[in-house]
C-alpha cells in the first residue's frame, strides 16, 4: 500500500508538477529512505509497467527530485531528508527473520561493498537505504511479494521481511538464509568467528543459538 503524497502534508515540500503516480513514488522513495535504487527493482516492488515506471523516473529526475547515477538512481539528499518527513508508513508487515552480531575485524563498509547490487536465489537488489540507525541494503522477491531488508550497524545485522502481498514466511525466511549463506562466508573471511550469536523470530518464538 502506497499513500498518495496528496495524504500527506505538503508544508514546506517544493511545488511539484507530478501525477498522482508520481506522488506514489516518491512517498515510497520518503517511506523507505533511499539513497539510490535501481529500475528493475523498483519496477519490482511497485509492479509498475517498465514504460510507466520510466515516464515517471523522467518526471521525477525533471523535477530535480532524483538523478541517474553510476547506482542507478539516486534520491537528492535535501530532497529524501524532506519526504522522509512527511512520508508515513505503508502498513505492510514487518517480521524480523534473523539478527546476529558482526565480527569485530568485519568492516561494515566491506559487508556493504559486497552485498550491494547482487542478487541471491530468490533476492533482487532493489537499493541501499541510510538512516541515522545506520544502512540498510534492500532486495525484492522475483514475482514481488516479499521485501527483504538487511539492516547493518557498527557491529550488529538484522534481516527483516515485509510482506506486500500474502504472508509466505516460509519464503521470506528461505530468501533470508540465502542471503546470510553469502554474509557467513563473507565473516568467515575475517580472523574473527562468523558470529557470535543468531536470533530467529517465528510465530511468537524466540531460538537463541550461541556459538
Amino acid at each position: 500500500m502506497i499513500i498518495p503524497l496528496q495524504d500527506i502534508s505538503m508544508q514546506g515540500l517544493p511545488d511539484w508538477s507530478l501525477s498522482e503516480r508520481d506522488e506514489d513514488v516518491l512517498a515510497f522513495l520518503g517511506e523507505e529512505d533511499f539513497r539510490y535504487f535501481t529500475f528493475e527493482g523498483l519496477k519490482r516492488r511497485l509492479g509498475l509497467h517498465p514504460e510507466t515506471l520510466s515516464r515517471i523516473l523522467d518526471r521525477l529526475e525533471a523535477e530535480g527530485v532524483i538523478k541517474k547515477s553510476s547506482e542507478g538512481y539516486t534520491v537528492k539528499r535535501e530532497i529524501a531528508k524532506q519526504l522522509k518527513s512527511h512520508a508515513l508508513n505503508g502498513g505492510e508487515t514487518r517480521v524480523m527473520l534473523l539478527q546476529t552480531f558482526l565480527p569485530s575485524d568485519m568492516p561494515v563498509d566491506m559487508l556493504v561493498s559486497n552485498l550491494r547490487g547482487r542478487w541471491f536465489g530468490l533476492l533482487r537488489w532493489l537499493g541501499l537505504a541510510e538512516s541515522a540507525e545506520g544502512l540498510a541494503l534492500k532486495w525484492v522477491t522475483e514475482d514481488g511479494d516479499i521485501q527483504v531488508d538487511a539492516k547493518v550497524t557498527a557491529n550488529a545485522l538484522t534481516i527483516e521481511a515485509k510482506f506486500l502481498h500474502g504472508f509466505n514466511r516460509n519464503l521470506a525466511l528461505k530468501a533470508a538464509y540465502q542471503l546470510m549463506t553469502h554474509i557467513s562466508r563473507l565473516c568467515a573471511q575475517t580472523r574473527g568467528p562468523m558470529t557470535r550469536n543468531v536470533g530467529f523470530f517465528g510465530n511468537a518464538s524466540f531460538y537463541y543459538m550461541p556459538t
